[in-house]
């Protein structure tokens, strides 16, 4: 038997059954303080979820006292309750097949059929469309912001806890007629409340489990609400396309073309969420120090992601390069940046691997301009990046281009695409110690995850051959890469957001 804890449960994992018990907690959204209060939570998640997961939520059973310690038989005072459940293979869970690159999207779209059909068929009444109402989605937010207030500097900065706050305000404000619509449209529905990668398992079928049973407030919601909280997780993983092949998918099969409107509110009201469940961790007794640094970090990233769907709201359309040699961590960046604001990524190192039919973690050693890193290859790879990038640019899509971009005259071609296009460019130049670099290629090589293959003893090749930036004929900023990745995105955001010229 193995143990797993989050904030709100202890879950007991048997081969074939999970026990599922709920702490006695009170966070003012959720009270389990009393044993009645978890009885009947129990049965509310056994019926609920049911509605999903036909067959998955057995029963209720009790928790008895007994001479060796709590048991789930026998004749001893009753204790607690405990959700029995059948086990599902954890190998099989969307975030772990997330995480080994295993979800197509076939997968997807069987996943946002399930979900369409769910809030097709999902309860409507008077007093579930009431929760729909500005009242109820000002005092969840209002609630939000109360609960992150002890967290603030430690997961979530103040300058952007106000200005998460302040784009909230106003959109409310100036989308009074939207929320009305949507309620008047039937889309203030009984939902699942917590959809999201972990939460679903491609097994013998799609298994979507574990819903909000402990407060209405969070599952009687509008189902653009519903659906973002999957969409803001697939972007959170690195999975846009994903999250983009959902929404189609979902669309197609309810007609709602018009959540799109307001499915960045939800966005960040999802990714706020689940920053501040993460940041709950940091104070739960029962988790050691490893686990609420992993705790601070998931929760620093989702309050990244919220900020971000605002920042993109206002962006204008933009061409941005990152320039450097290798190890100099201009991927890093390159990922950072398409992660918070959105932008399409195109990767010299993907597109090349690519190219070569090769998988994108495949090992390649040839030698310096020898085989897919030969000058005619490189050439190739190159003008693949910059056809993608004006495709996506005339789509109206901005897009980041990651590649060392060693010559002036590919520094060049960029900003000149840009100017066809009639569009902002940005060029940034990764810099940081040799030393930096060599540690960073020796550790990236020892791990063998990385799409890149630079090595440390190619650095000096082309260190040698990086054709130097010529302020005469080029404009662009210097990134300081040998600090944290935070404080050199937060001197790249400013000037791609068009704040900083």
């Amino acid at each position: 038997m193995s143990l797993i804890q989050t904030h709100v449960s202890v879950l007991f994992l048997t081969d074939r059954f999970v026990y599922k018990i709920k702490k006695p907690v009170d966070f003012g959204f959720l009270n389990f303080l009393t044993l009645d209060r978890r009885r009947f939570y129990c049965e509310e998640e056994v019926r609920l979820n049911r509605r999903l997961c036909p067959g998955m939520y057995l029963c209720v059973v009790e928790v008895r006292e007994s001479p060796a310690g709590v048991c789930l038989f026998g004749e001893g005072a009753v204790v607690d309750y405990a959700v029995k459940m059948k086990r599902l293979p954890a190998e099989r869970m969307l975030d772990q097949l997330l995480e080994q690159d295993a979800v197509g999207g076939d997968d997807i779209r069987g996943i946002a059929r399930i979900i369409a059909d769910f809030h097709l068929g999902a309860e409507r009444s008077k007093e579930i469309d009431s929760y729909g109402s500005l009242e109820v989605i000002r005092r969840n937010w209002s609630e939000n912001f109360l609960q992150m207030e002890p967290f603030l500097s430690r997961t979530l900065s103040r300058s952007d806890f106000h200005a998460i706050r302040a784009w909230v305000e106003r959109f409310i404000a100036g989308h009074k007629e939207l929320f009305a619509e949507r309620i008047a449209d039937g889309f203030i529905r009984d939902c699942d409340g917590d959809i999201h990668s972990e939460n679903i398992c491609l097994a013998d079928r799609i298994y979507i489990f574990d819903c909000i049973e402990f407060n209405a407030r969070f599952r009687f919601s509008d189902t653009a609400a519903d659906l973002a909280f999957l969409l803001m997780d697939l972007e959170y993983r690195g999975r846009r396309d994903l999250a983009e092949v959902l929404l189609q998918e979902y669309c197609a099969v309810t007609g709602d073309r018009g959540m799109v409107e307001i499915l960045d509110f939800y966005r960040v009201y999802r990714a706020f969420v689940r920053g501040k469940v993460e940041s709950f961790r940091l104070d739960d007794p029962q988790i050691d120090e490893r686990e609420k640094e992993f705790a601070r970090q998931c929760a620093r990233r989702h309050f990244r992601l919220a900020r971000g769907y605002i920042s993109r709201r206002g962006l204008s359309p933009v061409l941005v390069a990152f320039s450097g040699l290798m190890g100099a961590g201009k991927s890093t960046l390159a990922r950072e940046l398409s992660f918070e604001l959105g932008l399409e990524l195109l990767s010299s190192d993907m597109l090349r691997k690519e190219l070569a039919g090769l998988s994108k973690t495949a090992h390649c050693h040839d030698g310096y301009n020898q085989g897919i890193y030969s000058l005619e290859f490189t050439r190739d790879t190159y003008r693949e990046m910059f056809r993608g990038a004006e495709k996506s640019l005339a789509a109206g899509r901005s897009v980041i281009m990651d590649a060392s971009f060693s010559r002036s005259v590919d520094r060049s071609a960029a900003a000149a695409l840009a100017r066809r296009m009639g569009i902002r460019f940005c060029l940034f130049h990764a810099e940081c110690p040799e030393e930096v670099s060599r540690e960073r290629l020796e550790l990236r090589e020892a791990e063998g995850r990385e799409v890149s293959n630079g090595r440390w003893e190619l650095f000096s090749r082309q260190k040698n051959d990086f054709e130097p930036l010529d302020p005469r004929q080029e404009s662009w900023e210097e990134i300081d890469t040998s600090l944290p990745v935070e404080e050199s995105l937060g001197r790249v955001l400013p000037i791609v957001e068009g704040r900083e010229t």
